[in-house]
């Protein structure tokens, strides 16, 4: 099981928050006392912080931000670890898709010049915190701990003014470029959620949210692009990929099933040896023995 973030967070009526279509800002103290957890976030995400240090950690690349750093963090899951030595209270920050390429379209020529939508690997992006984006967020602070209504026209204006902050500067081209490639074509689009997340267990309807769609059209865009159904595709992917885990890693078969995105080991070793004919155990013998008799030749 994953944290939905998004959902914890509109939930939670401790939280200070300001909502408008296809956006949300909050300030939010962590109450959750576990070290580490697997949260799933179905909306980009931008988080500063006022105190205290978390660490976001997504595949390999971990990255931690302390009080007065911000990140903009995009739809997938994540690792994060938390510390408990500093109250940690942050501004947060949720973007839809349809937000976000409506204001790329309205200020199109304000977006620097050669900057081009194309699909980036990064999940994650430190953004600079320059005098502008710290006197933003500290804006927005302050509208929030006055607890009173504030205007819709308001929140989207800050959020519009949060937006240009990132696509006038040159140091965050990088994600610029991804913001602009959310208009990408359906299979570019599917490509790059399912690959970036297919080891991880979540449900069809979550890997639909993560695609921006209902979990009807996700079935039949999916079927469509794949020619084989969603479910086979997960299967076959974790499979190979658990595969090379076997042949690479020295995890043991319960670590692989785990990090291969299987729900638990038993139901990975049932279709491991479907698809194999052979046990994982029994495949990574092999594959080593085949190994040593190829270094002894």
């Amino acid at each position: 099981m994953f944290f939905n973030v998004y959902n914890a967070l509109n939930a939670d009526h401790a939280n200070t928050k300001l909502v408008g279509n296809g956006y949300m800002i909050l300030e939010y103290k962590c109450p959750i006392e576990a070290d580490k957890l697997q949260v799933l976030l179905e909306q980009h995400f931008i988080t500063y912080v006022i105190s205290g240090k978390k660490d976001w950690i997504a595949g390999d690349k971990t990255v931690q931000i302390s009080a007065g750093e911000a990140i903009f963090l995009r739809k997938g899951v994540y690792t994060i670890n938390q510390y408990f030595d500093v109250d940690h209270c942050v501004l947060v920050f949720f973007l839809q898709d349809e937000f976000i390429c409506d204001f790329l379209r309205e200020n199109s020529t304000h977006v620097m010049q050669g900057i081009e939508g194309r699909p980036i690997d990064d999940q994650i992006f430190r953004l600079e915190v320059d005098d502008a984006l710290q006197s933003l967020f500290y804006s927005i602070y302050s509208y929030l701990k006055k607890g009173a209504e504030i205007p819709r026209n308001l929140v989207e204006l800050k959020f519009k003014e949060l937006l240009f902050n990132i696509v006038l500067n040159q140091k965050h081209n990088k994600l610029t470029q991804f913001l602009t490639s959310l208009n990408l074509t359906t299979k570019a689009a599917l490509d790059d959620v399912m690959m970036k997340n297919f080891r991880h267990d979540l449900e069809l309807d979550e890997f639909a949210r993560l695609c921006g769609r209902s979990l009807s059209s996700f079935k039949r865009d999916f079927k469509n692009v794949y020619r084989q159904t969603p479910g086979k595709w997960l299967s076959v992917k974790r499979l190979e990929y658990a595969s090379a885990l076997l042949v690479s890693s020295d995890l043991n078969v319960n670590e692989i099933a785990y990090e291969s995105g299987f729900r638990n080991s038993s139901h990975f070793n049932k279709v491991f040896k479907e698809k194999y004919q052979v046990t994982p155990k029994q495949f990574r013998g092999m594959r080593k023995h085949d190994t040593l008799a190829l270094d002894r030749k």
